[in-house]
């Protein structure tokens, strides 16, 4: 069994500092993740979350387009009350379209919260392999190994240990290099949603992307009507119809496109739902050609994804937690996560005045040491602005050598020069 190291010894006065420098978090404030929170944490996005717009631009504005050319003539062609009826289906399709475009982007689709010391390594039955139980019988040290085997429906199946996260990963489970997460099964990060696809929201990924073929053949069908309306109107060919409303063309040139994009990936989702596969699986394991542990036959596979409960989110973002906000020992001794970067860039200017009276009682010791030394040979001759002192023993403890390191080093240096002239 292995245990996380124990930290290292704090001195009373570097206790004093953490004590005084505590700051209570919400979780989303210190999150190690790349990921972006708004609304207080309760919304979370991936870190390209700016390419949603230019999703729902490209929803939006053929809608807008239709709405404004397209619909009057729609209107006139029919019935009045049914062309009203084909438009506000159009606008409630969209609108559908646009919700599950941000049920997909705003939601943990996941991620499993990370450890903040790896894992204790226990008899739970898994099996190491056989090389690495090699490189611990010569190996000094002890390390968690980097595979363990676990059963699936009867099939062994790898699970690894994620170095960032400090975990073994779960069945199905992978770490996103642009989330910088673990997410639970895994599908592929879409830059399209600005989002990792994963077990708590790949339901809604599809059903968007099955909405937007919908939408799309919505539009390419009833632009077609307009030119066949206008054809047969003004007795002309398919170029004059095009002529009189370009806008049906452009509509019917885009959604052709479109359609053919969304529709395939709705198709190809459609058979990793009915197998049981996620898109980083199929291109990976290629399960064809061996037993898939997970595909328990269509219509399960189907329920699994539609009909089963979406678990709850395993990291509260907004749960408060107790950081250590000084830039010194932020990293290393704080009392949850570690903190970001830019909060303890902010918080090094806000505590360095109170850390100052702490480090003024060490300092006086590092004075203090300094003029005690008693057995300090002279100094050989050296040239101008070097200061070399042989054989010298100062035995300054661990904790004052930290903090003159970072506030006194200067002076430090001017007092060993005076330490040597005198020796002189």
């Amino acid at each position: 069994m292995y245990r996380a190291p124990f930290p290292a010894q704090l001195s009373v006065s570097d206790r004093r500092v953490i004590d005084n420098n505590a700051t209570d978090v919400r979780v989303y404030q210190v999150w190690k993740g790349s990921n972006k929170f708004f609304l207080g944490g309760r919304v979370i996005f991936g870190p390209d979350v700016r390419s949603i717009f230019l999703t729902i631009s490209l929803i939006v504005i053929p809608v807008l387009l239709f709405c404004a050319f397209v619909s009057r003539r729609i209107i006139y062609a029919f019935d009045n009350h049914l062309g009203k009826l084909i438009i506000f289906i159009l606008i409630l399709l969209t609108v559908y379209d646009l919700i599950l475009l941000l049920l997909t982007s705003g939601r943990d689709p996941g991620i499993i919260p990370r450890n903040s010391h790896p894992p204790e390594l226990e008899e739970d039955g898994s099996t190491m392999s056989t090389d690495w139980l090699g490189s611990q019988s010569s190996a000094g040290v002890p390390n968690l190994p980097p595979t363990k085997d676990v059963v699936v429906n009867g099939v062994i199946v790898k699970v690894k240990y994620c170095q960032t996260c400090m975990l073994y990963r779960p069945p199905r489970c992978s770490h996103c290099s642009i989330c910088n997460n673990c997410v639970e099964r895994f599908d592929h990060h879409c830059p399209w949603v600005g989002q990792c696809i994963g077990k708590r929201n790949y339901r809604f990924f599809f059903m968007f992307v099955s909405s937007t073929t919908i939408l799309c053949l919505y539009v390419f069908v009833f632009s077609w009507v307009t030119i066949k309306k206008i054809m047969a109107e003004y007795d002309c060919n398919l170029w004059s119809a095009f002529l009189k409303s370009p806008v049906s063309g452009i509509l019917i040139l885009y959604t052709f496109m479109t359609a053919w994009f969304v529709g395939g990936l709705t198709v190809f989702h459609l058979y990793l739902i009915c197998t049981n596969q996620t898109t980083y699986e199929n291109f990976r394991y290629r399960y064809d050609s061996k037993r898939n542990p997970y595909n328990r036959g269509c219509v399960r596979n189907v329920c699994e994804i539609f009909l089963s409960k979406i678990p709850k989110s395993k990291s509260n973002f907004r749960a408060m937690v107790r950081v250590d906000s000084s830039s010194l020992f932020g990293s290393t001794m704080s009392l949850a996560r570690p903190m970001s970067p830019n909060i303890r860039k902010k918080s090094f200017d806000i505590e360095t005045g109170k850390r100052q009276a702490v480090v003024a009682e060490d300092f006086e010791d590092i004075h203090s040491q300094i003029d005690s030394v008693g057995g300090l040979e002279r100094c050989g001759t050296q040239p101008r602005h070097i200061i070399q002192c042989e054989n010298s023993n100062w035995e300054i403890s661990p904790d004052i050598s930290v903090m003159s390191a970072e506030f006194a080093m200067e002076q430090g240096f001017k007092d060993r020069e005076k330490v040597c002239k005198k020796g002189h």
